[in-house]
């Protein structure tokens, strides 16, 4: 009997915990026509990243357990989109990263990103370069948050929202 009911215990969990993971993911999948996507000749939909968006970097680094703010800047990126993969240019610029020059690139795929890369400072070289980051569409494709992570000790996370 204590068995069945352990059984029982353990298969609601189960049910509760992956209920509520795997809805979301089904209530966000995108399908064709709705706002801001495109369907892919092979009849994939993602996103339709094109425009101009408001861009807010913001750069911190971390010494022992305290996290330090070494600056934030404000832009506007030009997004273009062939396709699955796109790339953002700065139309203002910064020391890091001049006007008209790439600042993020990627390849989409069903609901986000297959892979994502931020032209992020790394305090530690002071030099920027092109890293690998992780990236996040929100609010029906009009915000995207990516954080790269130049070394160890930094994070550059970019809010970008559509114009």
């Amino acid at each position: 009997m204590v068995r069945i009911i352990l059984a029982l215990l353990i298969t609601t969990a189960l049910c509760l915990t992956f209920g509520s993971v795997t809805e979301p993911v089904m209530a966000n999948q995108l399908k064709r026509g709705m706002p801001n996507t495109i369907t892919l000749p092979n009849g994939e939909v993602v996103y339709d990243l094109n425009g101009e968006w408001e861009a807010v970097c913001n750069l911190e680094t971390r010494w022992g357990s305290q996290t330090y703010s070494l600056g934030t800047s404000k832009d506007i990126v030009r997004i273009t989109q062939e396709g699955n993969q796109f790339v953002g240019i700065k139309l203002i610029g910064d020391e890091w990263v001049g006007k008209n020059q790439e600042t993020v690139k990627g390849v989409l795929e069903k609901n986000g990103f297959r892979e994502v890369h931020a032209f992020a400072y790394d305090n530690l070289e002071r030099r920027a370069r092109w890293v690998s980051s992780k990236g996040k569409i929100s609010e029906n494709g009009n915000k995207i948050v990516i954080t790269a992570r130049p070394h160890e000790y930094g994070v550059m996370t970019t809010v970008l929202k559509r114009k």
